[in-house]
């Protein structure tokens, strides 16, 4: 698989593990019982003539699998035909899938007509879209900032969604950042991303339940359709009459379906598209409803659909969770190079000194203007002060916490100048934690393993 410039990409192709390395193409692909593609015969050679299977003994790949869609088309290329039905392809993926990420280069943001039916046909999949907004490090922040707006606008009129999409802004190559300014944002980013992935395989069967019941239910809505349709229908004359007539007439039927069943409008059909579909079909040959089997299928999804979401959350329970490894998923989390190491409340985790003590001088001054008393100021002295930061009184309440080792209700010099570098580091935007680490702990507030050893000892 060559990843490049258009037009590398001018086809679907499926990134799979496979124990050898290797190219299956489409025809073959679709035969094949140990792959999910055989409804993919449908659409014919010239899309099996542009699918292919990509097989390769990667880490990654045991947790998950990847489709690469082929690159969108613009312009005047937009004109040519692709020879099948791409849109009709991308709503059957898209329904199978778990996650959906949309590719948008911050340079070049313009959503042609191609790639509206694209999105258009992933309509009902809204909770698996995610955006990226890739080569961020191409513009400075005030072009990324109005290059984010106008994503957000254009795909605004594409998604009708009152949700917000997630965008994920990066950078994800392995290429040094040509703009390094929004380096820590494009860090964070991109671990939320790797994280949004890795979690997938965690909930594979809770997506799988959830999607048989969207199907169970979208079953039930099309067995209420098809039986008021064959029951309208004459049963001798007129036949093609009145079958005009009833697909003109099919979004009021919904209508009155919705209000006689008790159905969500969100559980029917698209309209127009039931309406080209049901020309092909004779109405007086569809089967009557059947009650038994619609009660079924309610007692299923009252009952025994949450006796499986039971068992299924038992089994995350007491099973390892399964997570995507390997790959940039291994990364360098557990290296200094990992998002957040010797930054915020980790500087200094390193340090032979107290990284507090660096600043202590600074922080002494302010506290032997509060009055201390044996070397101690009171909480009220020190709330004044600290409050000087206008940070939020719930945040303050957590510094004071974590900075009142022997919890007297009082700092000493030692307390208050870790309550002030607590402070430096939620300004700075870092968050903090909820057990202070052991290099913050003040020296005189430090337990000695030794004196512990010598004392237990003489107790002995």
């Amino acid at each position: 698989m060559r990843i490049g410039p258009e037009p590398t990409t001018d086809g679907f192709i499926a990134v799979m593990y496979g124990e050898n390395e290797g190219v299956i193409p489409g025809n073959a692909l679709v035969v094949d019982p140990k792959k999910p593609f055989r409804k993919l015969n449908a659409f014919g050679n010239a899309f099996l003539n542009r699918f292919i299977c990509s097989q390769m003994p990667n880490q990654v790949l045991q947790s998950i699998s990847i489709i690469d869609t082929p690159g969108i088309l613009s312009g005047e290329k937009q004109r040519i035909s692709r020879g099948y039905d791409f849109s009709e392809v991308l709503r059957w993926f898209g329904e199978r899938v778990d996650r959906i990420i949309l590719l948008f280069d911050a340079h070049k943001l313009d959503i042609s007509d191609e790639f509206s039916e694209a999105i258009r046909a992933l309509r009902g999949q809204d909770d698996k879209i995610r955006v990226v907004l890739n080569k961020a490090d191409q513009v400075d922040t005030q072009q990324l900032m109005r290059v984010y707006g106008a994503l957000m606008w254009s795909l605004g009129k594409v998604i009708n969604t009152p949700e917000v999409v997630r965008v994920y802004l990066g950078s994800f190559w392995a290429k040094p950042l040509q703009n390094t300014d929004n380096r820590r944002l494009f860090e964070a980013e991109a671990q939320d991303l790797f994280r949004d992935i890795q979690g997938l395989p965690r909930n594979a069967a809770l997506r799988k339940l959830n999607d048989l019941i969207k199907r169970a239910r979208l079953a039930k809505v099309h067995a209420y359709i098809i039986s008021h349709l064959k029951k309208e229908m004459p049963s001798l004359f007129g036949k093609e009459k009145k079958k005009e007539e009833l697909i003109a007439r099919l979004p009021e039927i919904y209508l009155m379906l919705q209000r006689e069943h008790h159905i969500s409008p969100g559980d029917f059909p698209n309209v127009t598209k039931m309406q080209e579909q049901l020309q092909h079909y004779d109405f007086s040959k569809f089967p009557s409803l059947k009650i038994k089997l619609i009660e079924s299928v309610d007692k299923m999804l009252t009952n025994k659909i949450s006796g499986l979401m039971t068992l299924i959350r038992e089994e995350e329970r007491t099973q390892p969770a399964q997570m995507v490894s390997g790959g940039a998923f291994q990364g360098s989390e557990d290296s200094p190079f990992g998002r957040g190491y010797g930054e915020g409340i980790s500087a200094g985790a390193d340090a032979d000194d107290w990284i507090v003590s660096r600043d202590k001088p600074r922080y002494d001054e302010i506290f032997y203007t509060l009055m201390p008393i044996n070397g101690k100021v009171t909480g009220v002295n020190a709330k004044k002060e600290m409050m000087n930061s206008r940070l939020p009184n719930t945040v303050l309440g957590k510094i004071w916490k974590l900075s009142d080792c022997d919890c007297d209700g009082m700092l000493d010099d030692e307390e208050f100048a870790l309550a002030q570098h607590l402070i430096k580091v939620k300004l700075e935007g870092y968050e903090l934690p909820n057990e202070l680490p052991a290099h913050l702990v003040p020296p005189s507030h430090r337990k000695n393993p030794t004196a512990d050893i010598l004392f237990n000892h003489q107790e002995d």
